[in-house]
Formats: structure tokens, sequence, C-alpha cells
């Protein structure tokens, strides 16, 4: 009898047959281990972008592009050129506004069709050097099913590509090229006939030691274990021709969940380059995620070649131009990964840290061991106060709900995360009961009225389409301070202009805003409300709140309340810029 009568019928595993791994007794890649960085190319801007329900805007392709230059991208996907405008007038953009660094080289993709390697090769006049990306799929089901074409006419497709770009490209000599090759569907493609077609274009492009051609692997969908891929680099890595002359990258994907450990013991069994996306978007299920592969690298003490130590701004950037929010529990990026809600995991987080304090004093470079916690948070700009976290299981909720019980204060949890220390601190020094106003009157000091913050006395706002113009007047004791800023939202702009006034880039990590209840029973004309902010700024992160009658009065306000708790000195910096 099955465990659910109401099962559907149509849930049936015999329809699959089990992915037939390749015969290989000579496997070597288990014994070997990641000693250095692969190369690393992103393909936010093409593969991630075409992902999306809302493709990013040329100013988030920007943003984007920015983002991945800071972190330290050297190989950048920009897109698919040929296929739409928008990606054409954004290579177009990056080359004519000199907009990528010497040190950076882009790629466009294009299938091996004339017409549309020649468009990729017009977006890309006048570059200095860049990637010219080849594919055509070699798959079983894409030959029988979709193309309805013999293993020898998918091949003569690759190779009439591959010579339609290396003519294109002896007409722009200007641009060093390079040129990449993908059997689309890799994974799926017999391992004779994907190396048949490989050496096929690799003779065709007639590459050496100092201009290597790329051949990218990729597991277009994850059909297999990660062992199964890894056997399937390795046989090609020992069968390639001119395999001194190729730098063979992996591209996978994420259908069984498995893209990083794939790309990770693909590496192990001779890859030398790897694309994907920051935090893994992508098509379906997503991409191989590089901020998880590199932070794993990381946390092995090798340098993986990219800085990703601001990972708010990372985060942030991400978020803003693909509208997709970042689980929590995301591996080395998510709010909560670093969290200790059970008191036992907080306890001995604590004596380790404690211990770890100990040794650094006398060894600056001592090996990192603390329970729980495989890397330290601060390298990626999170504070001790994100770890140990407060639930009704540690015992000490109890804050959070007396400040809503009595004053109607509905602390975001990461603000009850940041303000549980302050309490605790005064309760451990009174060593007495701490009552609802001494909480309220610690809140208050802390995060309403900090010592050192600046006030918002006016604004006016004007706004044309989707921009807001803000000017605003703050008050310090003895002067008049004038701020101006443009953005999306009052917020936004408000934000904007605070950072260029005091020469530190802000960035807005979390917000929310309530309408404050009527005092004990009272009524009040109009009801206040509050708002709640967390800002990072040269890597720390401040919290701070701020209530009014009006809400966008009291919304910058807590800015300049959390402003007023971190080292920047609002007021001093503002007037020297003015």
């Amino acid at each position: 009898m099955p465990v659910n009568s109401n099962q559907p019928s149509s849930f049936n595993h015999k329809k699959y047959r089990a992915f037939a791994p390749i015969q290989k007794n000579d496997r070597r890649w288990p014994n070997h281990v990641i000693s250095v960085a692969p190369d690393w190319c992103s393909v936010d801007l093409r593969d991630g972008n075409q992902a999306l329900i809302e493709p990013m805007s040329p100013s988030q392709k920007l943003e984007m592009f920015k983002l991945l230059v800071d972190v330290g991208f050297k190989e950048i996907e920009v897109g698919f050129p040929a296929a739409s405008a928008p990606d054409f007038d954004f290579v177009r953009q990056l080359i004519e506004e000199d907009l990528i660094p010497d040190d950076v080289t882009i790629q466009v993709l294009t299938q091996a069709r004339e017409p549309l390697i020649a468009r990729s090769f017009e977006s890309l006049k006048g570059a200095k050097k860049a990637i010219v990306h080849l594919y055509n799929s070699t798959s079983t089901v894409q030959r029988e099913q979709v193309f309805k074409k013999s293993c020898e006419e998918i091949k003569a497709i690759a190779i009439q590509g591959a010579q339609w770009v290396k003519e294109m490209a002896s007409q722009q000599p200007e641009t060093y090229w390079s040129f990449q090759y993908s059997p689309e569907s890799f994974t799926g493609t017999e391992m004779d006939y994907a190396l048949e077609v490989c050496d096929a274009v690799i003779n065709v492009w007639q590459p050496t030691p100092d201009n290597k051609v790329i051949i990218n692997l990729p597991a277009t969908v994850e059909v297999s274990t990660p062992n199964v891929y890894a056997d399937q680099i390795e046989w090609i890595n020992d069968n390639i021709s001119h395999r001194e002359a190729v730098r063979i990258s992996l591209h996978t994907h994420n259908d069984r969940g498995c893209g990083v450990a794939a790309a990770e013991l693909g590496v192990l069994a001779g890859a030398d380059r790897i694309e994907g996306t920051l935090l893994g978007n992508g098509e379906r299920t997503g991409n191989m995620d590089i901020v998880t592969m590199a932070m794993n690298i990381y946390s092995q003490g090798i340098d993986p070649e990219l800085n990703l130590s601001d990972m708010d701004r990372i985060i942030s950037t991400v978020e803003r131009c693909t509208q997709l929010a970042v689980h929590p529990r995301h591996a080395y990026a998510g709010e909560l990964v670093f969290a200790a809600f059970s008191g036992s995991h907080q306890d001995a987080i604590n004596k380790c840290m404690s211990i770890d304090a100990e040794q650094r004093k006398t060894d600056s470079d001592a090996h990192w061991q603390v329970a729980y916690l495989p890397i330290d948070p601060r390298d990626l700009g999170r504070s001790y106060q994100q770890v140990i976290r407060i639930n009704s299981q540690s015992g000490k909720g109890g804050v959070a709900y007396v400040l809503e019980q009595d004053y109607g204060i509905q602390m975001p949890r990461w603000m009850q995360v940041d303000f549980s220390p302050h309490i605790q601190a005064f309760a451990e020094k009174s060593e007495a009961e701490v009552g609802p106003q001494v909480i309220h009157d610690i809140f208050s000091s802390t995060y309403l009225n900090p010592q050192h913050a600046v006030n918002i006395e006016s604004y006016q706002l004007n706004r044309e389409g989707s921009v807001d113009t803000l000017q605003a007047q703050l008050t310090t004791q003895n002067q008049t301070l004038e701020l101006k800023g443009k953005g999306k939202g009052v917020l936004d702009a408000f934000v904007k202009g605070l950072s260029a006034a005091i020469g530190h880039d802000i960035v807005l990590i979390d917000y929310t805003e309530h309408a404050l209840p009527s005092k004990l029973g009272a009524e009040n004309e109009q009801a206040e409300a509050m708002a709640y902010v967390q800002i990072s700024i040269q890597g720390s992160r401040y919290c701070a709140a701020s209530n009014c009658h009006d809400i966008l009065t009291a919304s910058m306000q807590a800015v300049l309340n959390a402003l007023g708790r971190s080292n920047v000195n609002v007021a001093s910096s503002i007037s020297l810029s003015a």
C-alpha cells in the first residue's frame, strides 16, 4: 500500500534512467587537491542576465560590470551582442567610453552562424582585446530530436563557425583576439564525439602555447553526480590535441544542486578556468556560484584571486540588478550563515573566540580555529554581533517583546541582534533586574538619540519620472549644512547625497518602518511613524532608528543616527565638502 494514496500517478521514477558513467580505471583526480585558484570568468551579464524575469537595464549592467571589475575578474562575458540590440549597445558603450581596464578582457557569445559572428565582431570593433565565444550543441538528444542532423553535419557546423571566427578576426588586427569554443550540452555528448569536435575546432584555430584557445566543457544541464563529470573532464584533459596550447574551461549548472562540487572536482581533474555567476543566478536552478567556490578555496588558506571582503556591497548590487533576493542561508553570503541561535553553540563560539583573540596578541598569523565558524566573519565585513543571535530558545527574546508590548516598538530581527549585547552588558554591570523603562532608555540613547548625530531640519523634493532630486538642510549645534542628492526614491537620493558629502560610500543594508500605536490607550490626532535602518560604511555595520509624524523625515533621520554611531564625523565632513 502506498504511503500517500493521493500521490499523483505521474510521479513515476521508471520513466528515467541512470546516467551511464564512463569506464575509467586510471582516474587520478581523487588524489589531487586544489592548491591555486583557477582563472575566473563571470557570466553574470550574459548567462545570468538572460535568466532574469526583467533583464538588467543599461545602468544596472554598468553597475554590475563595475562590481565585477572591483572584485577582480579579469575575464567578463558581457553579452550576446548578435542576439539583441541592448547587448550590442552595451558592448559598444564599454568600448567607446573606454570603461574596460587594460587588464580585463571582455568576452561575447555567438552561435556558429555567419551573420551572428559578423555582428559580434562588429560590436567588438576598437576593443583592445576580446574573447569570441563560439558554440553549437553536440549532445545526442539535440542532434537527434532538435536539429535532426548527423554527427558529421553537427561537426561541420562547428568547423565552419571556427573558420568564420578566424577569418573575421584577421580583418580587425588592431584587437588582440582569443577564441573559445563550447560543445553545448557537453555532458550529454558521447565523449569520443565531443573530443572529435573539439579537436576539429582546435585544428582550424591552430593555437600555440603563447596564444592559447579556450575549450569550454559545459554541464549545460547537470545530469550526473560530480564525480562522473570529473571523469569526463579528466578523460578530455588526457586526450585532447595540443593540450599545451589549450585552456580547459568549465561551465556548470546547478540542476542537481551540485554545480559548485562539479566545478571543484573538475578543477581536480585538470581544468584551468571556471565560468559562473556571483551568488549563482542563472537558468533554471542557476549557474555555478563563484562566491561559494572562491570562498571554499579561501577557507583552505589559498588566495582565491578575487576580493570578496565587501560582501554587503556584492549582495546589495546583485540584488538590485537582478531583483532576486539572496537567501538568508546562502553559503558565506546569507544573513544567517554565521548565526548561532543555540545556547551551546553560542557558548562554544564565545570560548573559541576568546582564545583566538589571546593568540592573535602574540601571533597575528595564527590559524583560525573557532567552533561552528569555518571562516572569520570579519573577513566578509560581518561583525561578531551578527554571530550571537537571540531567539526564544536562548531566553533573551523578552527584550524585543517588552519594547513592543509597552512602547509599540517592533524592532526588526537584525536590530534585535544588535541591541541584545547592550542590554546584556547593562545587566551584567548592574547585577539586577532590568525593567521596561530602563530597556527603553537604553534603546533611545543607542538608536534614537546617539551622541554625535546630525539632525535633519527640512527638505525639498522634486520628482521627474523615476528620479527624485532632494535638497535637505541638516543642523548641528552651531551651523546649518546643505545636502543634495539624486536617486530612485527619496531614501536612495538622501543616501547618495550623504555619501558624496562625507566622502564615504554608504550601503543601505536593511530598512523597515511601521506606525506607532496610541500610547497606552491615549488618542493621538496623528500617529507617529518609526523607521529602522542598517547601513554599512567603511566595512562596518551600524543600526539606528527614528520616529516622527513624517515617515520620510524619520527615514532620513534614522540614517543620520546610524552615521552618528559610526566613526565618521558627519558634521565636519559635510562642512569641509561644502
